[in-house]
């Protein structure tokens, strides 16, 4: 594709750009060598991971760091890592597919990426030459085990009001840490640890801190729900004695360090998302097939045919974004000289420009798995509420995604939020576009009668609704709009599905327009679009009768309306559900 055509300004710009004009990178542009690795890391996941899962799934440290020094042997935890410090330093898009290719256990995945992500990243992009020479080729070999503390018992979501101090020495050899972490993961088995702390009571920094460290001790494990298998530990400073050289970056900018990091890490927890959604379908799939009720496969049953259509809509939508949204961040980063002194420091700071499309990966592809695992698991019924069978485990496992790396809750917030910030900023001509919904409104539906013309103006219609939406809630509570966080999570819904809706059918379009096209495909593009128009249009009356305490106007009345009749598309979802089902059937897995 275009190089031109890929590379958008910053995130959020999806909501302006015609969909006509719109490329996006998908699986199906995968390199062979991409293809290879998934290939590699299924392979490694069914044979290593999955013959010992019983064992991890007991918590068994010793052997999920045997199996990180075998992924390490494979290059598979230097990935992100420079070959200068032994990595291979490959591109964003092999980080995405082995997150979503490590299934078999969740527990094990989660310790591969803390190690691979946030734990290392940190490091990767803002540690000094001495720093990454020193930690970054036992990482990359599985020597060293890493772990992120930034959760404090009094601070979550809102990790810049740690309470942890940092306090430099008379002779400035020496940090002085006092504190707790909390929910830290890897936290019982790491050897390094990237934490965060406020040096003079208020300039959140971060520190490289090695296991051993005087008056630094680890916690009890703790007893969770599901991920039994990995490490979840409390970090306790007390006088802990951090070289004043561990210093990460500079003092006070531990926010850019967290933030950006952790915008890597929602989106590979959107991918980790995405596999088990994958390997939902397939069990759920082969069961129906073998399962007889009433003298029939429960294949047969509508209702059972709804549900794996359905489960299997929501699972390609969650793969179009992924795709897309890594594609703009590998984009952003081929813009960076390689050749210039702080490359990295660039882009780990290059993340931060599509804050908005790595939330939206974490809030989409979480609601997604939690809600396609539940689905796989009302198809085996009975048998699925028995530990024996994988979905139960998988149902424990999947709860902590839409809780951890932020809540879904604050993720929304920050996706209206960074909107906000870039209309307010005017980074994004957000003005313009407003002006121009009512010249839209007035040309009449599109003329494009091709396979997905109706589709494609449904979406750019949606796009200008949201923006409408946007500016009437923008104009009615100015930045105190940060405040209303029920509108505020609609408006992040609105923006997400829009999103999702237009990866969706790009891909679609670019698979059926391929030397292999796939019709479900197709069927599966016009459902999601026909339901996000429903859901788009839903939440706009709440948000209108929100603002307007009920009483809506009738101009305003009027306008929407123009929206409705323009956006609404008359499919049959219940006949290309069945089509859909029937496809996935017939290859007995999730097929795309």
């Amino acid at each position: 594709m275009d190089k031109k055509d890929t590379i958008q300004k910053t995130g959020g710009q999806f909501i302006l750009d015609p969909i006509n004009s719109t490329s996006i990178f998908t699986r199906e542009d995968f390199t062979s060598e991409h293809t290879e690795i998934y290939k590699m890391v299924m392979d490694f996941d069914k044979e290593r991971v999955l013959s010992q899962k019983e064992k991890i799934e007991k918590y068994d440290p010793d052997l999920s760091i045997e199996l990180l020094k075998e992924l390490g042997e494979l290059g598979l935890l230097g990935i992100d890592i420079p070959e200068k410090y032994d990595g291979i330093d490959l591109d964003k898009i092999t980080s995405a597919i082995v997150a979503e290719a490590l299934v078999q256990s969740p527990s094990f995945a989660v310790t591969w990426a803390v190690q691979t992500g946030i734990g290392s990243l940190p490091i990767v992009w803002f540690g000094t030459d001495e720093q990454k020479k020193k930690y970054l080729p036992k990482i990359s070999s599985g020597e060293f085990v890493c772990a992120y503390g930034l959760t404090e018992p009094s601070s979550g979501s809102d990790a810049t009001q740690a309470k942890t101090s940092a306090k430099l020495t008379e002779d400035k050899k020496h940090y002085i840490l006092n504190g707790e972490k909390v929910f830290i993961t890897n936290g019982g088995i790491a050897d390094v640890f990237v934490v965060f702390a406020q040096v003079d009571g208020n300039k959140f920094s971060a520190f490289i801190l090695e296991k051993g460290t005087e008056g630094f001790s680890i916690g009890r494990e703790e007893n969770k729900l599901g991920m039994k298998g990995s490490s979840t530990a409390q970090l306790i400073f007390q006088d802990a004695k951090v070289p004043a050289e561990n210093l990460l970056y500079k003092v006070g900018k531990g926010a850019t360090i967290a933030f950006n990091c952790l915008n890597i890490g929602r989106f590979k927890l959107g991918c980790s998302c995405l596999g088990g959604s994958k390997q939902a379908i397939t069990t759920a799939s082969q069961y129906a097939l073998d399962r007889k009720a009433f003298g029939s496969s429960i294949s047969k049953f509508d209702a059972i045919q709804k549900k794996i259509a359905e489960m299997a809509i929501l699972t390609f939508a969650t793969d179009s974004m992924i795709y897309r949204t890594i594609g703009l961040l590998q984009d952003e980063i081929d813009l960076i000289d390689k050749d210039t002194p702080d490359y990295y420091i660039q882009m780990g700071e290059a993340m931060g420009k599509y804050a908005i499309e790595t939330s939206m990966v974490k809030v989409f592809g979480s609601d997604c798995s939690h809600w396609v695992i539940d689905q796989g698991l009302q198809v085996l019924a009975g048998y699925g509420y028995l530990e024996e069978y994988s979905l139960a485990p998988a149902y424990r496992d999947d709860r902590i995604n839409q809780i951890w790396e932020g809540t879904n809750e604050i993720n929304r917030q920050i996706i209206t939020g960074f909107m906000m910030k870039k209309a307010l900023t005017e980074e994004l001509p957000f003005r313009d576009a407003i002006r121009n919904i009512d010249s839209f409104l007035n040309e009449g539906p599109s003329s494009d009668n091709s396979e997905f013309g109706k589709e494609f103006d449904s979406v750019e219609t949606a796009k200008k609704l949201g923006l409408y939406l946007f500016n009437e809630s923008l104009v009615f509570f100015g930045q105190d709009l940060k405040n209303e966080h029920q509108i505020m999570e609609m408006l992040a819904d609105i923006f997400t599905d829009i999103y999702t809706a237009e990866s969706t059918l790009i891909r679609t379009k670019k698979i059926m327009d391929s030397d292999n096209p796939i019709s479900s495909t197709k069927y599966i593009s016009k459902v999601f679009v026909s339901e996000m128009t429903d859901r788009v249009i839903t939440k706009t009356h709440s948000i209108l009768n929100s603002l307007h305490d009920g009483s809506v106007s009738e101009e305003t009345l009027s306008k929407l309306s123009q929206f409705e009749k323009r956006m609404r598309l008359h499919t049959n979802n219940v006949q290309l559900k069945r089509n859909i089902a029937e496809y996935i059937f017939d290859q007995k897995k999730y097929p795309y």
